[in-house]
């Protein structure tokens, strides 16, 4: 028998799997002809994600699925993959098919992945999109976050706790990590990033300081400030190493990498960020405080400004900087308005100019890029002419980037097309060659016509005619009667019945000229605008600066356009330790109150000498959370350099915040809700410092009330003690926390007010001090409909223990409100059933029943005796 034949696959086929091999793990865009295909299993998945048609076609002796798209429509269609989490290997045609008798030569000439995108389409005007790298070292980790579309190009090093503050603060679109500790990542971080595991080699300290000194051109990292972060310096490394790998090697805008300084900003951990919901929020269409705040006009200013949010300052000269350049703004609102004015002109810079460097940039981008600069000339004017000395040196530092602006000015038509290929981006007057060729291209008919006239004169003939066809080209036709005049120098060309048709040297020169004239217009507008292009990337480096510096000045004029809106006050920000806010605000809930409703203001103060934990009690529903939160973003507003809601607020400088709120389930992971509430703690007072602010929310909530009590109080107990003093608040609804004021000084008794009427309570939201006597539960509970017998027995059962001086008691307390419940209900039944009765509650164990066990246990004998007595009825 005789063996069977391999399935016969296509040159065409043989290419693409080749290829496809080298980039098993991408979608492979081929380029045949004017599309770009995708087969196999590449195919069902773009035929999915785009929504287009999928079919099957024979290769050989194989059926194989496919799916394409036209190859114009590539930036439609590719930002859909990228989107989807797909990295994309893009296949072209590197020759000519004209130029072959065999398969054209094709390659990947890019390798579009999450994080590694320059479409408008994929990015987010106000949002980096970061390629970060994460290595495992022996003790500590290193961390790096590139944004190729800007060219930021940060790096870090420190413990877990550390790199997942930074990955939860900068959002990476896609995390690089060596294959072997893909199971570490996941277990430290959590599986919610688009992750790339790259080769172990590639995370090695001689490689990475080779790729980055090779790429910066220089022979150390000391310039940069990064050369003692070797973790952080390896994850650096890994980074451009992939950018290599997926072919972009353009990255001339890429000219820094710098330090995530830890010890300049404010301690925030991730648990810290996600409960203030800074600019995430777990809750479906929650608002954030960014939402709130940010009222930025430019894309680099509401990135910058998410930065300031993650990362507020410590620095107490930095910070008071940034508020008088709020206030001077404040009070010359004509400058405001102006400055608002002319950042409402200016594009996206940043991206601009990395367009320029990676010669992705359109002509029309560009234009885009120079009306821009135009809009930075007047605002450098105004700011050199301000009183304001930190205004003046932003003022200062901007580029005016004349010979850029002018240059753009000479070379491209204002009204440029999006595509160069779509030709008529060039100027009039900017190249003779050019002026030359579209005079032929677009004024072949004057100029035939004015030849026409010439020899018409010349030779006397009035008949003449010119004319081309597409076998002669161009040609000077004569009636047969006229042959005798034409001069000897034209050379006949074709003869007809009636005419001769001739050719002239003139003729010839204009033939070749107009033949290919379209054709070398459009080369030409290509290489003239590739030489603007090119020369542009002198003025990568000052551009990048102003747009910085526009960002920081966008972000300085939001915070004042705020301030003045929402009646926000400077902050004083203190060298010592003591917070006092009067008549403060939650910036983000009094945006959400009904029209007319004003939000109820209050005072809060806080130190380490006499006021150094709040104790906070008061009903559900009474506003103790929002008054721990707004606390909390007064602070960090006032740190990030805004004005804050409040009437005034001094802040002596805080360098940690600490925040426990709510229960936050972590089941998903295999850790209960009291499990994370206890990790989150332990981590609190394990890092806390002189200058900490430390709010905790119902701590002890999540295990049984005894132990709830005794874990609450040794806590407050902890921070009361420690030698940081760190300022607490501490809201709970233990009333028995109340006494621990009498037993420790700088612990304060605080409630936030309620006002009980007849049949309901009023919550007036207003702290004040003392401690609250109960929590008005039930009364929440028929606030939220619970059923009305529901409502009646709790009542009940809540006098009875109210009256009891002891929580030992309440057990039996239960017990006995049972019994005379059901000596109430079926006294009159035989002593049997009431001997029967007995017996089962002598089987409670009062110890161990919590109260709602108790009322539980009281349904089901009622049930039981109810179903007996109506027995006995019948």
């Amino acid at each position: 028998m005789s063996a069977k034949k391999s399935p016969k696959v296509t040159p065409l086929m043989k290419q693409y799997n080749a290829i496809k091999a080298k980039y098993p793990d991408a979608l492979l865009l081929f380029r045949v002809g004017d599309f770009y295909e995708t087969f196999g299993e590449d195919a069902v998945k773009t035929a999915r994600i785009l929504n287009i048609v999928c079919t099957n076609r024979n290769n050989g002796s194989e059926r194989t699925e496919l799916a394409g798209f036209p190859h114009h429509s590539l930036n439609t269609y590719l930002p859909k993959l990228v989107k989807a989490g797909e990295r994309v290997a893009i296949c072209d045609q590197l020759e000519d098919p004209k130029m072959t008798k065999t398969i054209v030569k094709r390659g990947v000439t890019e390798l579009v992945t999450p994080g590694v995108a320059m479409s408008d389409e994929v990015l987010q005007s106000k949002s980096n999109n970061f390629l970060c790298a994460v290595h495992f070292g022996k003790k500590i980790l290193g961390v790096s976050f590139l944004d190729v579309s800007t060219g930021e190009f940060l790096t870090a090093q420190g413990n877990t706790e550390y790199i997942d503050k930074l990955l939860q603060n900068f959002s990476p679109s896609e995390v690089l990590i060596q294959k072997k500790f893909k199971k570490d990542f996941a277990a430290s971080f959590g599986e919610d990033f688009h992750c790339f595991y790259l080769d172990d080699w590639v995370f090695k300290s001689d490689f990475a300081y080779e790729t980055l000194n090779e790429h910066f051109q220089t022979k150390s990292l000391k310039g940069f400030g990064v050369e003692h972060l070797e973790e952080g310096i390896i994850a650096s490394g890994a980074v451009l190493h992939y950018l290599a790998e997926t072919r972009h090697d353009k990255l001339q805008h890429i000219n820094a990498v710098n330090r995530i300084a830890e010890e300049e900003y404010v301690w925030m951990d991730r648990f810290t960020i996600r409960n203030l919901e800074l600019y995430h929020s777990t809750a479906a269409n929650a608002v954030t405080l960014l939402d709130v705040i940010d009222k930025t006009i430019s894309p680099m200013g509401g990135r910058l400004l998410k930065r300031w949010l993650a990362l507020p300052l410590k620095n107490t000269e930095k910070i008071r900087q940034r508020h008088q350049v709020v206030e001077f703004l404040l009070e010359n609102p004509e400058v405001l308005e102006e400055i608002q004015q002319h950042i409402k002109q200016i594009s996206d810079l940043e991206r601009l100019i990395s367009k320029v460097a990676t010669t992705k940039v359109s002509p029309r981008e560009v234009n885009q890029l120079k009306h821009s600069l135009d809009a930075v000339a007047p605002i450098k004017a105004l700011a050199l002419e301000s009183e304001n000395e930190a205004i003046k040196v932003i003022g200062d530092q901007l580029n005016d980037c004349n010979l850029l602006r002018d240059k753009i000015g000479q070379s491209l038509n204002e009204e440029a097309p999006v595509n160069i290929l779509k030709g008529n981006c060039i100027k009039e007057g900017f190249s003779e060659e050019l002026d030359e060729l579209r005079k032929i291209a677009f004024s072949g008919k004057d100029y035939l016509n004015n030849m026409l006239k010439r020899e018409t004169r010349a030779t006397g003939i009035s008949s003449l005619k010119i004319g081309n066809n597409n076998v002669y080209g161009y040609y000077i036709e004569v009636r047969n009667t006229h042959k005798d005049k034409v001069p000897e120098e034209w050379v006949r060309k074709q003869t007809l019945v009636n005419a001769e048709r001739y050719i002239t040297e003139e003729l010839k020169e204009y033939e070749t000229k107009i033949l290919g004239a379209e054709e070398k217009i459009l080369h030409l507008e290509q290489q003239l605008f590739a030489q603007l292009v090119q020369w542009m990337g002198d003025y990568i480096q000052p551009v990048q600066q102003n747009a910085q510096l526009i960002a920081r000045m966008d972000c300085l004029a939001s915070f004042a356009l705020q301030a003045r809106t929402e009646n926000y006050c400077k902050p004083e920000i203190m060298e010592g330790y003591e917070l006092e806010i009067r008549e403060g605000r939650h910036p983000v809930i009094e945006k959400q109150l009904p029209i007319g409703e004003n939000y109820v203001t209050n005072n809060l103060h806080l130190d380490r000498e006499n006021q150094q934990v709040i104790m906070i009690t008061g009903p559900n529903m009474s506003g103790k959370s929002a008054i721990l939160r707004q606390t909390a973003l007064i602070v960090l507003m006032a740190q990030m350099g805004s004005f804050v809601p409040a009437k005034s607020a001094e802040v002596g400088l805080v360098d940690k915040i600490f925040t426990r709120v709510g229960a936050s389930d972590n089941i998903s992971m295999g850790e209960s809700t009291f499990m994370v509430e206890m990790n989150e703690t332990a981590s609190i007072l394990n890092n806390i410092s002189d200058r900490s602010l430390v709010l905790l929310d119902e701590i002890g909530r999540g295990t049984s009330t005894y132990d709830g009590i005794s874990i609450a109080w040794a806590i407050s107990e902890y921070l009361h003690e420690h030698p940081a003093r760190p300022k607490t608040l501490f809201a709970t609804h233990y009333h028995e926390l109340n006494e621990m004021c009498d037993t420790f000084e700088r612990i304060k008794n605080f409630n936030v007010s309620v006002k009980e009427l007849k049949d309901n309570v009023l919550f007036l939201r207003k702290l004040v001090p003392g401690g609250s006597e109960h929590s008005f539960g039930i009364h929440v509970a028929r606030m939220a409909g619970m059923p009305q017998q529901v409502l009646h027995r709790a009542n009940k059962i809540m006098e009875k223990l109210e009256k009891s001086h002891s929580m030992e008691d309440s057990g039996e307390i239960l017990k006995k409100s049972a019994e005379d419940e059901l000596q109430l209900s079926f006294f009159n039944l035989d002593d049997p059933l009431l001997e029967e009765l007995k017996d089962e509650l002598l089987q409670i164990d009062i110890d161990t029943l919590t109260p709602v066990e108790a009322l539980m246990k009281l349904n089901e004998i009622k049930r039981m005796l109810a179903g007996k007595a109506k027995k006995a009825r019948t």
